[in-house]
């Protein structure tokens, strides 16, 4: 990620589910309608990939949430 600053990860990073998924539909929103010279669109397109992966931490997370219950009820019964 060139272009992404260490602001914008650190920004990012603090991102709750639901922010950095509305976000991410906003960026896909934005390079499929085009228009923005090359450079703007792949900073865009690196927020989107860092966005991504912050979507997947919380996501992952979860699972691991669910996992970890499913086992304890399991080991109750």
């Amino acid at each position: 990620m060139s272009d992404t600053s260490a602001d914008d990860l650190a920004d990012i990073a603090g991102l709750g589910y639901e922010r950095a998924r509305d976000e991410l539909a906003n960026v896909v929103k934005m390079l499929e309608q085009g228009g923005m010279d090359l450079d703007d669109a792949l900073a865009l397109w690196e927020r989107g990939e860092a966005l991504a992966d912050r979507c997947e931490e919380h996501l992952a997370g979860a699972r691991q949430r669910v996992e970890k219950a499913l086992a304890e009820s399991a080991d109750a019964d």
